[in-house]
């Protein structure tokens, strides 16, 4: 069997300090906020360059934190893609902010600056790239729109730990980012776990505040906050990762140039790199309107594959009604077209020959 992501293979790599690191943290007994957690944010904070990094619990809370901190409530518009996971709107949705969902680029999967510009409105407060599937949208005009209509920028670097777009980490452009560490992400912890990024002191007062039930001092509450703080023992497994992470993105990016260059002959889409940005490939994701006899075939070989996301934001039930008259062609045209293969860190040379051989047996080419 090849699985997406094989944490296992990671875990043997990495057994040794991560064992160590959990018996001293049992030893000790600090589990809440203790010294692996402050350690971790130091490292990470350093790593991407910004002036504060905030554990807290999820990816999901990242997001959310980081709209309450500057100042997103009800009302505000907030621009962001229909092509990702959920939790993307979720936050938003959860500080009463209204999610503008627009199209997206058919080649890199990522919202446009002109997409962007077109939907800016009065109520628009906030923009919130997602730099999806480990390539980093386009910043440089983003920031720019943000700067001339006065707009918050929230990255949703959820799944683009370690992608750089000129010369500067994904997370770093923004006023405030977020990240997730669940485990099959580039940077994973062994449960749930996200990250606040910020350079603005102010910032990173109010997430570490919010973070911690709306309190500076214990037993003293100024707002009501919330219990999202990133767990101690995840914090070591993290640390352990850190120090690897360029290591384990350029093993993904050869398995994911290795796919490309044995598929370019075949009549399908491989992922497409702008050039703007180091692609981290947290998925390898293709287009095929044979995308389900391909998946089929793979999965009858014991192969993992996947379709992220079969159906955009603007089309689930829960944004229905809300959304009954908006059509993105191109995200409903990726979505009914996509599909990834396994990739991480650990996939075997063999095995990419094998993956391509099934589906160039399925495509007869």
């Amino acid at each position: 069997m090849i699985p997406m992501v094989n944490l296992k293979a990671q875990y043997v790599e990495i057994k040794d300090e991560v064992e160590r690191g959990l018996a001293e943290t049992i030893e000790n007994c600090a589990f809440i906020l203790g010294p692996n957690v402050q350690s971790f944010e130091k490292e990470a904070a350093a790593y991407l360059g910004v002036k504060h990094a905030i554990g807290v619990a999820s990816g999901t809370d990242a997001l959310h934190l980081a709209l309450i901190a500057e100042g997103i409530g009800a009302g505000d518009e907030v621009i962001t893609s229909a092509f990702t996971f959920i939790a993307t709107a979720e936050a938003i949705k959860y500080v009463g902010a209204i999610p503008v969902f627009i199209d997206i680029d058919p080649r890199t999967f990522n919202i446009s600056p002109e997409a962007i510009e077109l939907a800016i409105t009065p109520k628009t407060k906030a923009i919130m790239p997602v730099h999806l599937f480990g390539q980093p949208a386009d910043m440089t005009e983003i920031l720019q729109l943000c700067e001339q209509h006065q707009l918050k920028l929230i990255e949703d670097c959820c799944q683009s730990f370690g992608a750089r777009i000129n010369g500067k980490q994904s997370g770093a452009i923004g006023h405030a980012s977020g990240y997730s560490f669940f485990p099959s992400k580039n940077l994973g912890a062994f449960g749930d776990g996200g990250l606040v990024v910020t350079n603005s002191d102010e910032t990173a007062a109010k997430i570490k505040q919010l973070r911690n039930h709306g309190s500076d001092v214990r037993y003293y509450h100024d707002v009501i906050g919330y219990n999202s703080r990133l767990d101690e023992m995840q914090a070591v497994i993290l640390r352990a990762k850190l120090k690897r992470i360029d290591q384990y993105n350029q093993a993904r990016r050869h398995v994911a140039h290795l796919y490309s260059e044995l598929m370019a002959d075949l009549p399908l889409i491989t992922p497409y790199e702008d050039g703007l940005g180091d692609h981290v490939y947290h998925q390898y994701t293709l287009l095929s309107d044979r995308r389900d006899e391909i998946m089929q075939a793979l999965q009858a070989q014991e192969i993992a594959c996947a379709v992220y996301y079969p159906v955009p934001l603007h089309q689930q039930n829960v944004f229905k009604e809300e959304c009954a008259d908006l059509s993105l062609p191109v995200t409903e045209h990726v979505s009914a077209t996509c599909f990834s293969l396994p990739i991480c860190p650990f996939l075997s040379d063999d095995d990419i020959h094998k993956i391509v051989d099934i589906i160039r047996d399925v495509l007869k080419v």
